[in-house]
């Protein structure tokens, strides 16, 4: 996977499921996919959400697809 810091994330969204085949019926997909995800670097953003909402939040968007969920910094009050 390109990103370790997402093939880390969807590691352990596998791992608090239980399998790849447990995390693709959670989220209505086929292992398939998520062994392809594996493989080739790339999580279809359609199914970031629902593997954060499948985790319960352990995995979040952010560790999954940082590029379309960045962490969002507070923003600096400017003096009036």
């Amino acid at each position: 996977m390109k990103n370790k810091i997402q093939q880390s994330a969807l590691l352990e969204a596998i791992h608090i499921l239980g399998s790849q085949t447990l995390l693709a019926e959670a989220i209505g997909t086929k292992q398939q996919n998520i062994s392809y995800w594996l493989r080739h670097g790339v999580i279809n953003p359609d199914f970031v959400i629902p593997i954060e909402k499948a985790t319960s939040c352990r995995v979040t968007r952010h560790r999954l697809s940082p590029s379309i969920y960045p962490i969002d910094e507070p923003k600096s009050e400017k003096a009036a």
